[in-house]
């Protein structure tokens, strides 16, 4: 199963030297680059999940009205929330969409399990940071979903073979058919592949002067786009199946 996913954050990374780009931009270009993605999965009919950054939910209200009416998820993307700001903001939503939010993604900042079981998550898929030396960071790991205090865990997956992780980087770096193969893999030997791209890497940075690192621009943009289109009509082609998390695991 293919558990395609994506984060929902504004962009992060400075502006260049001369230019500004304000907090109303930037939560501009991630409802773009949201609305492209969305148009890609629609065009391929695949359904996915989208871990909404906490701090913007209420900033994002007509698009996350979107995503769900299309048959997507919507789970929670905590990067320093607090647990009482994850509660009110899930008590918004689910009362906004009149549907349960049963996951929540952490990265850097990572609340209790507990904590996290108490505001009635189902499951909790936390990431690792993703940069251009982790190839040589990585270490065989265990990539089977768990168990632990009611709640479900969700391991990034991991290449059996490379040991490249399915994160945003490797995605936007990789050829595609390398990609493919990688997959096709990791499927034969866990049953499952957990995907996770982020919002702002379909940013077109000829456009907005942010200053990121020059990997980071590489197939960026209307390439990144392309990327996906190429990956999900690869996976239409071999009939491979995809799922919401949350359908997965429950």
């Amino acid at each position: 199963m293919i558990l395609l996913t994506f984060n929902i954050a504004n962009i992060e990374a400075e502006a260049k030297n001369g230019f500004e780009i304000s907090g109303e931009e930037r939560l501009n270009i991630t409802e773009d680059n949201t609305k492209a993605i969305l148009r890609i999965l629609d065009l391929h009919d695949t359904k996915a999940s989208f871990f909404i950054e906490i701090s913007i939910v209420e900033k994002l209200q007509n698009l996350i009205k979107a995503i769900s009416s299309q048959g997507h998820e919507i789970a929670f993307y905590n990067k320093n929330s607090s647990l009482q700001e994850i509660e009110n903001e899930k008590k918004f939503i689910q009362d906004f969409l009149e549907k349960q939010i049963r996951g929540i993604r952490q990265k850097d900042h990572k609340l209790p399990l507990e904590e996290l079981k108490s505001l009635e998550f189902n499951y909790v898929s936390n990431i690792d940071n993703a940069n251009i030396l982790f190839p040589f960071k990585r270490l065989k790991r265990d990539t089977e979903i768990s168990e632990e205090n009611g709640l479900s865990i969700v391991p990034e997956s991991i290449s059996p073979y490379s040991q490249l992780p399915y994160n945003d980087f490797v995605f936007q770096i990789l050829p595609t058919k390398y990609y493919e193969n990688m997959v096709f893999e990791t499927l034969k030997n866990d049953g499952f592949v957990l995907i996770y791209l982020n919002a702002w890497q379909f940013t077109d940075f000829s456009t907005y002067q942010f200053d990121i690192p020059f990997y980071r621009r590489r197939n960026s943009g209307k390439k990144m786009e392309d990327k996906l289109d190429a990956l999900l009509a690869w996976f239409n082609e071999k009939e491979m199946a995809t799922s919401r998390m949350k359908d997965y695991i429950f």
